[in-house]
């Protein structure tokens, strides 16, 4: 899929700075996508991303139905984990972050994958639009494509 044309970015008006105080942040969103087990993943998705949710991660795009479709996948794959967010900036409507995520399989296997992000939220605080890249820092060579797996 080509990449979609990049918006003009408003100056954020007076509601969208108080929501952008109010908004998602990768950390919350990942916890609740991966690492809550209790909480559905529909509930999930809904709380962090937004219905037109795209998502780009190293050069493939997915919509929102095929991120759900891989946050499931995930789910069964990792037994739990935690996440580092290194460097992490707002202005407006766009958000980016670099951050480490940190999972234990089932299997017991420990993948340590970095993260570049750059996103648009959308005007009610969550993720409209993710574009990422991953490289694996530590674990089998297999875990490099946990970022895309389905």
């Amino acid at each position: 899929m080509p990449c979609p044309p990049r918006e003009q970015y408003p100056a954020p008006e007076l509601s969208q700075a108080t929501e952008t105080m109010t908004s998602t942040d990768i950390t919350r969103a990942l916890n609740d996508l991966l690492f809550t087990p209790d909480l559905g993943l529909a509930e999930a998705v809904d709380r962090h991303f937004a219905p037109d949710y795209r998502q780009r991660t190293n050069g493939v795009w997915s919509d929102r139905d095929s991120f759900v479709q891989h946050m499931a996948r995930l789910r069964s794959l990792i037994r739990d984990g935690h996440m580092e967010v290194h460097e992490e900036l707002r202005d407006g409507p766009r958000y980016a972050d670099r951050h480490t995520v940190t999972v234990t399989r089932h299997d017991g296997r420990v993948a340590v994958t970095e993260v570049y992000l750059f996103a648009e939220m959308a005007p009610d605080g969550r993720f409209r639009r993710v574009e990422e890249t991953t490289r694996l820092v530590s674990g089998h060579p297999d875990d490099g494509n946990l970022g895309l797996v389905k």
